[in-house]
């Protein structure tokens, strides 16, 4: 590729405000770093002969002048300019070759900047070998299971920029990676006119960019390219090929020391050669090679001979960039362990031993990878995995199953690890397999479907899949009023809140409760286990409102509130009353509600609050039209007790009594005020025996000891026998 020509700074003026400072009368006498390259170091970089290609080549005589040493000062100002151009996301990898495949320089931006850019084949070319991504806060929530189905292996993270940037997504990134069953890493943007090699390195591995040989983690790798700050200077930061190499010796001395582990370089060659004078120092260090086209690599930056990865596109699937690493992966599970031999472990042994008694599971796609959770250790093959632990031993998880697992999180959510082996044959032709917390069923008709916690021990109590509720149908659901969750079951549903605990709704009772509006209804969530065996061969369920009671005869019906209250006070279903016979229904005059029951039923209002009507004085009432008639609404309960056994029930205007010889009768108006004035039952007249009748403005009703009549005229009088 030949590149284009630096970007100069707008005026000679910028850069002088970049260099300037008290201290520039001792700039010469002020290195960057305490180290000076030698010819080892930039082998070549002072006589190599010059590429009218190459960036150094475009440099003005102004823009070699101002690669002097930088004071302290110098970069103090450098860090505010940095700060002010970094923004939310900062830089990332490869930023350069994508502004200079698509506008020339690599300090101009195209004009759409997230649009996806580069060189690369559509169709997602690929060279042979083991790919993995790169990603930083651009990407911002990455699909790790899609990246992965898209077959990458490995991932780098951004997690630092020069000394005052880190990635906000870089723990979700580099778990989530981790999590997708990837090898992964971080690196770090390095700006080196704002701050020494060694403090953005120490930075860097305070912030996530660390290495310990577990298996999974690659080295560190320092992305140093095309400055994509103009108010930093050129695309080599103003700096000196010798400045330039001191600096990243800096950086990797620093690393070596804290990690034990030479960190890799993230390049390109043009920039390298150009910017560090075609320095060989590094040769001895992995190299992360970026150059976009569907041939190869291209020429190496001088001293390397090989390269480790190669950042071959920038559009590739799901995240963009794209990378390869050219052998295999044992070989690059060996890299990430620093070419040491994998510590011998008891769960490699135990995967092992699994591995060849499954052969569902095909061969072997990672290698065995320890320092999970709780020290547990996995071995991915191409139709399952196999996780270990001490304490639950080696399982392999497969098909439906597993993925369910996978939605929970693996080993790090709800369900922990698998503690047996799938196991079939099951009602139904199920599967299930047991983990730490809980335990995943599947069929065919229901899929795959974990069960956890209380809803859990509600299940078992049902008799799990063999119970009346069945296999479950969903994954349990959360976020319902109050806090509440739920798992819908094939004949059936378990709800949950902290303070009802969890309890499952079936059959003709569930039915009316979904009637009523399930949580969000009237009745609220049930607050115990449907209860069967009472009068009838009755069941029931109590919510924290109210309660469902069922019969074969009379079905399921809900009874809440006052009305509730009244029938409580009857005995409930052992009373004058039996079971409801239908919903509560509030349609009557005044506002006014009711509820049937087998024997009677209960009205309410706000007047006269709920009372329950039954037998020979119920059917009086009826006579008289209910609640629309001259009675009204009942305004307290039958009374019994009364002489001669008899019993009475007051009305909104007047009342009804009964005895056994009498019958039940009404009584209203100035004939009722006659006979209370005589003492009621209790007096001569005693009860009556009749209704009220009514001819000829003449109304009359008898009694047991004689007769009162009313006329407009007269009034009432009263005739005794």
């Amino acid at each position: 590729m030949t590149p284009p020509k630096l970007r100069r700074l707008a005026t000679a003026g910028l850069i002088a405000a970049l260099l300037a400072g008290p201290m520039q009368a001792a700039a010469a006498q002020e290195p960057l770093v305490d180290h000076t390259p030698g010819q080892a170091d930039i082998e070549g970089g002072a006589t190599a002969q010059q590429d009218t290609n190459s960036l150094d080549a475009s440099l003005s005589d102004a823009e070699k002048t101002a690669d002097s040493v930088l004071t302290v000062d110098q970069m103090a100002a450098n860090q505010r300019a940095l700060a002010s151009e970094i923004g939310p996301d900062g830089s990332s990898l490869g930023q350069g070759i994508e502004r200079l495949a698509t506008t020339g320089d690599p300090q101009v931006a195209p004009v759409d900047a997230d649009a996806p850019t580069g060189t690369a084949a559509v169709s997602y070319w690929r060279p042979s070998g083991v790919y993995g991504v790169d990603v930083s806060s651009h990407q911002e929530t990455v699909d790790w299971r899609a990246a992965r189905n898209q077959g990458s292996q490995f991932a780098y993270v951004k997690a630092t920029e020069a000394t005052g940037y880190i990635n906000p997504f870089f723990s979700p990134q580099y778990g989530g990676s981790e999590a997708a069953g990837m090898l992964r890493g971080a690196y770090h943007f390095a700006i080196p006119n704002v701050s020494t090699g060694a403090q953005q390195a120490n930075y860097f591995i305070n912030n996530g960019g660390g290495w310990v040989n577990d298996g999974k983690t690659l080295p560190p790798l320092l992305d140093v390219e095309y400055n994509p700050y103009p108010s930093l200077g050129n695309s080599c930061y103003n700096m000196s090929a010798a400045q330039m190499v001191s600096w990243i010796r800096d950086f990797s001395n620093t690393v070596v020391t804290r990690t034990g582990r030479l960190p890799m370089i993230y390049t390109t060659t043009d920039w390298w050669n150009t910017c560090t004078g075609y320095s060989t120092a590094f040769a001895d260090h992995p190299l992360h090679i970026a150059n976009y086209n569907n041939s190869g690599a291209g020429t190496l930056p001088a001293g390397w001979t090989g390269y480790e990865l190669w950042q071959y596109t920038s559009i590739g699937p799901v995240v963009g960039d794209w990378n390869q690493w050219p052998s295999t992966l044992s070989a690059l599970q060996a890299f990430a362990r620093n070419n040491t031999a994998p510590a011998p472990s008891a769960g490699s042994a135990a995967i092992t031993t699994l591995a060849g008694r499954t052969t569902k599971l095909g061969g072997a796609t990672s290698g065995v990878v320890c320092g999970l959770i709780g020290g547990g250790c996995y071995q991915n093959y191409q139709r399952g995995s196999i996780h270990w632990t001490a304490t639950t031993g080696a399982h392999a998880t497969l098909g439906a199953i597993r993925t369910t697992w996978a939605g929970t999180g693996y080993e790090k959510g709800r369900l922990g690890y698998p503690t047996g082996p799938e196991t079939c044959g099951l009602l139904g032709s199920g599967c299930y397999q047991n983990f730490q917390r809980g335990t995943i069923h599947w069929t065919t008709a229901t899929g795959a479907h974990a069960t956890l916690g209380a809803i859990r021990t509600a299940w078992a109590a049902h008799g799990y899949e063999k119970g009346r509720l069945g296999y479950p149908t969903g994954a349990e659901t959360c976020g319902l009023v109050g806090g509440g969750c739920y798992q819908n079951f094939q004949r059936g549903t378990i709800h949950w809140t902290s303070t009802t605990g969890a309890h499952a709704t079936l059959g003709g009772i569930r039915n009316t409760w979904a009637g009523t509006g399930y949580e969000n209804g009237r009745l609220g969530y049930p607050t115990g286990p449907e209860i069967c065996g009472i009068t009838d061969g009755g069941c029931y369920q109590d919510y924290q409102r109210g309660a469902i009671h069922w019969t074969t005869a009379t079905g399921a019906h809900a009874t809440l509130g006052a009305i509730r209250r009244a029938w409580a006070g009857t005995g409930y279903e052992t009373g004058s009353l039996g079971f409801p016979a239908g919903p509560e229904t509030c349609t009557l005059v005044g506002g006014g509600c009711y509820q049937s029951f087998q024997r009677g039923a209960i009205h309410w209002t706000t007047a006269t609050g709920a009372h329950a009507t039954t037998g020979a004085i119920r059917r009086a009432w009826a006579g008289t039209g209910y609640e629309n008639g001259r009675l009204g609404y009942p305004t307290g309960p039958q009374t019994c007790g009364l002489v001669d056994g008899g019993c009475y029930q007051n009305y909104q205007r007047g009342a009804i009594h009964w005895t056994t010889a009498t019958g039940a009768h009404a009584t209203l108006g100035a004939i009722r005020s006659t006979w209370a004035g005589t003492g009621y039952e209790r007096g001569r007249l005693g009860y009556p025996t009749g209704p009220e009748t009514c001819a000829n403005n003449r109304c009359t009703q008898t009694f047991q000891g004689g007769t009162l009549t009313w006329t407009p005229t007269t009034g009432t009088r009263i005739t005794y026998k």
